[in-house]
């Protein structure tokens, strides 16, 4: 008998290393050659391991992803992990102090918008002359893809600030040494329930194509999508043709869902959450480990959080847990573990997206740590009451380079939902140029998330149901549009209780202590650590 131990048995990882190779510009033909020659499978499409077990494949399967991990990377110098590089291609500065001359007063005005763009909506980072001599986001996203992209709006001018192109600073009371903000609480829990909601709406249809799970949707008589899925009146052959996710759908259907269950997407912020009880927010990277070690299950970690708890388990220490047979560490992983390094330091974009970095170096690299920062960067913003969603999808950009493939798909994800008022039609566009990419990597998903929430320009409900609707990692992408779009909410009364009452303020989780908890607790606790001195 074989053990099937997903996401980490070398021969199930060998094609996604060369998946990863492609899209990073490496040249694999000749290991790819060598796979195939002996029978080797490619990338699993959903799953976490091959559909047969390859067991005899393993010592050329180990061979073969260090062979992979030593060939040149071209985009290494316009993509790197660390942050002082990233730092320098994004040249931010530390936020001034409060009441300093660049904070006295009221909060800056938003950009002006280009011409045909959404009400709102910031011109972008990102368009400034290179090196070279180019616009920062002429190179295409994928290595050899041409650019046939739509570039995001240059005319309008950017207002500079703290992250390199990002608006003017804005400081709230908290972190900033003022005093208690009294609304932060109430933003925190409509965060936290925001999150909630956003995963649970998409649990059911993860794993589903998109035209999948339209279908279901429209079957079900909601479509646009405005509510939970349910299986109600949905006819037998449907649902035998696309099946709902199996391990999801006894507790997020609309006709039973009873709390929030448990899902990665929530136990990440637990986990983050006690990493700054116990350590406090100049942890380091060692510290997440020790934490993963001494509270999270192994059998909860998937993709790249598996592949690095395996190499801890193996005596590899942080950063190279990232990088030893990991095809999975540009995944999305990283960016789902954010938001608690977002929420705690409101009005600096800059330390949260530092703070983020820290965390997702364990199991990440390049644009994988990338959309953890750009999340954590655009929440604090957003946690600050007094920016709107356009403001903070430009904060969470100007903390990551500009000329990575994640910045430049964030750009027309934002483009697009700018210019198309059909969102429909901005996912097909979105598909059609990224659908190259694994459903669970960190670009494309990135890309969906952004596109969501500028087209639902703030609105709560419109956020997380065009993320979820998007396809990709619908959990992972309702989760991270609902805890933005709460933030913007700025008080749970302000979120429809259609989507706050199923949850009964219960979650479920596998983390030690914080079973049964209710997201009005872990507001207070959240709280407590934005406001710690």
């Amino acid at each position: 008998m074989t053990l099937r131990l997903t996401w980490v048995q070398p021969e199930d990882l060998v094609g996604h290393e060369l998946r990863q190779a492609a899209e990073d510009g490496r040249d694999a033909a000749a290991t790819a050659a060598r796979w195939t020659a002996a029978g080797g499978p490619p990338a699993p499409e959903t799953a976490g391991a091959s559909a047969a077990p390859r067991p005899d494949l393993r010592p050329l399967a180990e061979e073969l992803l260090d062979a992979l991990a030593s060939l040149p990377a071209p985009l290494s110098a316009e993509e790197p992990t660390a942050l002082a590089a990233i730092q320098a291609l994004t040249t931010p500065r530390t936020a001034p102090p409060p009441n300093s001359d660049e904070t006295r007063g009221s909060a800056p005005e938003p950009p002006p918008t280009a011409a045909g763009s959404r009400p709102g909506c910031p011109s972008l980072p990102g368009g400034s002359p290179g090196r070279d001599g180019r616009a920062q986001d002429e190179r295409p996203l994928a290595p050899p893809a041409p650019s046939a992209f739509p570039r995001a709006p240059r005319e309008a001018p950017r207002a500079r600030g703290f992250g390199g192109s990002a608006p003017g600073p804005v400081r709230v009371s908290g972190r900033g040494g003022v005093g208690e903000d009294p609304a932060l609480r109430d933003r925190l829990h409509a965060a936290w329930l925001g999150r909630a909601a956003g995963c649970l709406l998409g649990k059911p249809v993860e794993k589903l194509p998109l035209a999948a799970l339209r279908t279901l949707a429209r079957a079900a008589g909601d479509w646009p999508l405005s509510t939970w899925f349910t299986a109600r009146g949905v006819p037998s052959e449907l649902l035998a043709a696309h099946p709902w996710n199996r391990r999801s759908a006894a507790t997020s259907l609309a006709e039973n869902i009873d709390g929030m269950p448990e899902d990665d997407d929530l136990n990440y912020p637990l986990l983050n959450l006690l990493l700054l009880q116990r350590y406090g927010r100049d942890f380091t990277t060692s510290d997440v480990a020790r934490l993963w070690l001494d509270e999270l299950p192994a059998g909860r970690t998937f993709t790249a959080e598996r592949v690095a708890y395996r190499n801890l388990l193996d005596g590899v220490e942080p950063p190279l847990t990232a990088v030893r047979r990991n095809p999975f560490r540009e995944w999305i992983g990283a960016q789902i573990r954010a938001d608690v390094h977002g929420w705690t330091h409101p009005g600096d974009p800059v330390a949260a997206a530092a703070q983020a970095h820290r965390d997702a170096v364990l199991t990440h690299t390049a644009n994988g740590v990338y959309g953890a920062m750009f999340v954590a960067a655009a929440l604090a913003t957003a946690a600050t009451g007094t920016a709107d969603v356009h403001r903070s999808l430009a904060a969470g950009l100007a903390v990551i380079p500009p000329r990575s493939r994640l910045a430049e798909a964030v750009r027309r994800g934002i483009a697009h939902a700018r210019t198309e008022p059909d969102f429909d039609t901005v996912v097909d566009r979105l598909h059609a140029e990224l659908g190259g990419y694994h459903w669970v990597h960190a670009v494309p998903n990135a890309a969906l998330l952004a596109a969501a929430l500028t087209h639902a320009d703030g609105d709560f409900s419109r956020s997380i149901c065009a993320a979820v609707s998007g396809g990709w990692d619908t959990d992972s992408n309702g989760a991270t549009a609902g805890s933005l779009a709460g933030l913007l909410a700025g008080h749970p009364d302000r979120l429809p209780e259609r989507w706050t009452s199923p949850l009964k303020n219960r979650l479920a989780t596998s983390v030690p202590s914080f079973d049964g908890i209710g997201f009005d607790t872990l507001a207070e606790l959240t709280h407590l650590e934005a406001v710690r001195p």
